[in-house]
């Protein structure tokens, strides 16, 4: 496949205006579906995923309803009805289509979502860089980058579903070496500042739900060096893991015998599904769609357990804080950059390959406040029955996570790009 000018982009360059970040982030999203026909953009694999065409179009709404409309005088909305199309969750912004009928709008059609994105871009434009709308438009790139990485895992799963095994682009031929021994970065324990402080972070904007900074209380620790394995994985497998009712939570157990689950999302005899279609499992390469069930289930047979989420933050930012030698930089490792394959490749430190699942319960921090109007139903309302998740993955956009970002997710869920990484009490 020929490579664009898009794919030959790096990683985002420091101090980079919004403007600039805005037409990359946008032009990144359209770049991933150009293999994608009207039909493949359309269709709706589960309740969990949504269409290809739907995550361009409702990014486009969110900048449309929450930057011109408010913002921009001058603009007039091409189509009142869409919002009732792409609006997601926010009620503050009315009613809205059920969430397993998005898969039913052939019309509008994927070309003409291309051409009100393009009409959005050109009336956004003027605003980008004024200094009164930065922290809207900050958030806005930021959501469309989760919108980028949900549109790559949600079309993997429609793609999957289909008996033939298509293929987005063609496989990434390139060789890895085995998996280096597993190692252990320590804690001593003591007390850690954990999520976001404005003051003393090295990027200014992060979510909501990443905040107040708060102390947290940690006992000895230690958190392996490296990501498990599918090798291990199938060691896990092997040794009847999925079968043995002692590894597992009760609702774990029910989940797995409710749903005949046996291995990983993806696994089908020694292949795995990707974004070129079915491909020869690397057995060196970390294991991901997996669930937290599974993921638990794995730490205790390993005799080891999942980290929590401040244990995590901890060693990412170098115990001494984001300053510290020691940290990790968040944009290291396997990440996004352009369109083409994506798969977890084994070449990340702490951040990158796949989002790591921890022990930590989603909750709201001390003190935490979401923001007013309809941008506070963001992340708060979703505080519920959930699990943190630290890192990223190789569908995040490079530059999008922190330190303190927090992905979550239900614990039966595995569609996602989710692995794990063990911690140990030492």
């Amino acid at each position: 496949m020929p490579e664009t000018n898009l794919q030959r982009e790096q990683a985002e360059p420091a101090n980079e205006p919004l403007s600039a970040q805005f037409t990359r982030t946008r032009a990144l999203m359209e770049a991933l579906v150009e293999p994608l026909s009207d039909a493949d953009a359309t269709i709706q694999s589960m309740e969990d995923a949504s269409p290809a065409k739907w995550h361009l179009a409702h990014t486009t709404w969110f900048w449309e309803t929450f930057l011109l409309r408010d913002h921009a005088p001058d603009y007039t909305i091409p189509n009142e009805g869409w919002a009732f199309l792409f609006n997601s969750y926010y009620e503050a912004e009315g009613a809205r289509i059920g969430r397993f009928s998005r898969g039913m709008l052939s019309r509008p059609t994927l070309e003409e979502v291309i051409e009100w994105r393009a009409q959005v871009d050109a009336a956004t434009a003027p605003l980008l860089d004024d200094p009164v709308h930065a922290p809207l438009v900050a958030l806005g790139i930021a959501h469309e980058q989760q919108h980028i990485e949900l549109l790559l895992t949600d079309i993997k799963h429609a793609l999957f579903r289909n008996p033939l095994g298509p293929a987005m682009w063609d496989a990434d031929q390139s060789q890895r070496g085995p998996s280096e021994e597993l190692g252990w970065h320590s804690h001593p324990g003591g007390i850690a500042l954990v999520g976001h402080d404005p003051g003393k972070a090295s990027s200014a904007f992060a979510f909501d739900n990443e905040g107040p900074a708060h102390r947290v209380l940690l006992e000895p620790f230690a958190l392996a060096d490296r990501l498990v394995t599918n090798r291990e994985w199938g060691e896990f497998i092997a040794d009847g893991g999925y079968r043995d009712a002692s590894l597992w939570l009760s609702d774990g157990l029910a989940w797995v015998r409710e749903n005949a689950i046996h291995a990983p999302l993806y696994w089908r005899s020694d292949e795995q599904f990707t974004h070129a279609g079915w491909q020869k499992r690397d057995p060196d390469a970390p294991v991901t769609h997996i669930s937290y069930y599974e993921a638990d289930a794995f730490a205790t047979w390993a005799g080891a357990r999942l980290p929590t989420e401040f244990e995590w933050e901890a060693i990412a930012r170098g115990q001494d804080g984001e300053g510290s030698p020691a940290a990790h930089d968040p944009a290291g490792g396997n990440q996004l950059d352009r369109a083409g394959p994506v798969q977890p490749n084994g070449e990340s430190d702490l951040f990158g390959d796949c989002w790591q699942f921890t022990r930590s319960a989603y909750l709201p921090y001390p003190r935490f406040k979401p923001a007013r109007g309809a941008v506070g139903e963001y992340n708060g309302k979703f505080m519920s029955g959930q699990f943190v998740l630290k890192g990223a993955s190789c569908a995040t956009v490079r530059g999008h996570s922190r330190a303190s970002y927090r992905n979550f997710f239900y614990p039966h869920q595995r569609w996602q790009f989710t692995g794990l990484r063990l911690a140990k009490d030492i």
